[in-house]
């Protein structure tokens, strides 16, 4: 199956826990990786106008990928959607930070597009409202169907 690996967020702003970083790693060196870097400003998105905090301005991915988007709120951008759907895939595995906020906003984007995201079960982590990303892997069944673990992937990869 063709199939592309989105990472959504794992960078410094946001702490992720290093088993996360790590298990993501592992998974990009196998599959064509792009990840998506969250930046503040204010003048695109008002974080700190309307929610009092923001992440930084500065930033990158923690794990390393053929391609880097910026995106300044919690969707993915046009170019993302472009290029993934570009390199006709059949499905975009998608992991990260923030299940049921940015990681599901790229799941609506994806699906949205008419590509297939299925969420990455045991690669993605909640915000602070629910760590264990529960909620939004129940929002994401809900309204995709697809999920799998890091080990389905590699089975089926044969690996």
């Amino acid at each position: 199956m063709r199939q592309v690996l989105l990472i959504i967020d794992v960078q410094s702003t946001f702490s992720p826990p290093e088993w996360l970083v790590d298990g993501v790693r592992a998974l990009s060196a196998m599959i064509p990786t792009i990840a998506s870097v969250q930046l503040h400003d204010e003048q695109v998105t008002p974080f700190e106008r309307q929610l009092g905090w923001h992440p930084a301005a500065e930033d990158e991915s923690l794990v390393e990928a053929d391609k880097v988007f910026i995106k300044h709120g919690y969707r993915q951008t046009a170019e993302t959607i472009e290029y993934i759907r570009a390199l006709g895939v059949e499905r975009v595995l998608v992991c990260g930070l923030q299940t049921e906020t940015c990681v599901l906003a790229a799941g609506f984007a994806l699906f949205d597009a008419g590509l297939m995201p299925t969420l990455i079960t045991d690669l993605t982590v909640g915000s602070s409202l629910d760590r264990s990303g529960k909620m939004g892997i129940a929002l994401w069944k809900h309204h995709f169907g697809n999920v799998i673990t890091r080990a389905q992937v590699l089975a089926e990869r044969g690996d």
